[in-house]
């Protein structure tokens, strides 16, 4: 007989609601994690008891301590989790109780957990993103800086000559204080952005499926990796099409008898994985390497007038082409040549176009 434990987890708090199959009752507490013993509660319970939690961003000391005791963790999809709530009062007891009840009537929508290396990969590729991001804003500040002097020098304000410029602005204290600043953290953060982007090249070196994805044409090092590492195992996939839902990159649907509206994408899944492929698609379409994706998205922006939604195409399309070549372990010369062969037998099984 096992033991389910459902639990509400915060940051400083949870509430556990358990029951053991052997008695079948229901037992409620609340742990406060500053000031009660939360290893000993679960010490307590028989091995392997089942715990399950909502998916949360801060719980990772918490899983480490369930799989340290032994104990099996199941993490669940916090949205589909509230859809199963049929009272409209939300509280820690309730919450707590839905998610024992789901786990008992074995309805907990458990989510994957990547392997321990593959979690590694993927925080260092989100903390890498951070540091962008605050680039980004900095190099913003600094071009509203130059403008508000006249200096316009657009991209070229980050070449030497144009970093000469900037310096020799005179500005009042204020001013001179955020350039300063500014570039001083610009320096900063840039030396700590390439040793990350070592460090992750360090790891892709030494993974043959990272490598195998490079060989794509808009496919770098980033890219490569958080497919890799988010996807882990492909073999969960049963097909592509899983992979653009996964992905966010499937579109919404809200259709009724005869009628069929498909809006924008769902945008459900993984934010980066989502942003470096768009990344890669541009850098694809653009490489003109790959004849079929270029023509594919430049064929899109005259039907659709729109070329974000044309590149967000290829991203979909993009994606799947990785998922491919990730399960049949493949590189890209070799998936461009089964393409060709597939294709050839469509045509050559088609009549109407009289043999390949």
């Amino acid at each position: 007989m096992s033991v389910y434990l459902g639990v509400d987890f915060h940051a400083r708090t949870q509430t556990v609601c358990w029951c053991d199959q052997a008695d079948g009752l229901v037992h409620l507490r609340t742990l406060d994690h500053e000031h009660d013993d939360v290893r000993g509660f679960y010490t307590q319970f028989a091995v392997p008891a089942i715990v399950g939690l909502e998916a949360t961003g801060y719980a990772r000391w918490f899983h480490r301590l369930l799989e340290s005791l032994g104990h099996r963790l199941l993490v669940g999809d916090a949205y589909v989790i509230r859809k199963c709530a049929l009272r409209r009062q939300k509280n820690d007891r309730r919450d707590a109780e839905l998610l024992l009840d789901l786990l008992l009537h074995g309805d907990f929508p458990a989510v994957h957990i990547p392997p321990t290396a593959s979690q590694a990969v993927l925080r260092l590729l989100r903390y890498r993103q951070r540091l962008v991001e605050i680039q980004t804003k900095l190099r913003n500040g600094i071009q509203a800086l130059a403008l508000n002097h006249q200096l316009r020098l657009g991209p070229k304000l980050w070449s030497k000559q144009g970093q000469q410029e900037l310096l020799a602005l005179e500005l009042d204290d204020t001013d001179v204080l955020q350039r300063e600043h500014s570039l001083e953290l610009l320096g900063q953060i840039r030396t700590r952005v390439r040793a990350i982007e070592k460090d992750l090249t360090l790891r892709a070196d030494q993974d043959a499926r990272v490598r195998l994805l490079r060989t794509h044409p808009g496919v770098g090092l980033l890219t490569s990796l958080t497919v890799v590492h988010t996807l882990e195992p492909v073999t969960r996939f049963d097909r592509a099409r899983r992979i653009a839902a996964y992905c966010g990159l499937d579109p919404r649907e809200t259709s009724s008898g005869d009628t069929v509206r498909m809006g924008h994408i769902s945008k459900q899944g993984n934010r980066l994985l989502r942003h470096l492929l768009v990344e890669a698609a541009h850098r694809a379409v653009q490489s003109k390497a790959d004849a079929d994706l270029r023509n594919f998205y430049f064929r899109l922006v005259e039907r659709k007038k729109n070329a974000a939604v044309a590149i967000t195409a290829v991203a979909r399309k993009l994606v799947l082409r990785l998922y491919r070549m990730l399960r049949e372990n493949i590189d890209y010369t070799e998936f461009r040549r089964r393409g060709r062969e597939a294709r050839c037998a469509r045509k050559t099984a088609s009549p109407a176009t009289g043999g390949c």
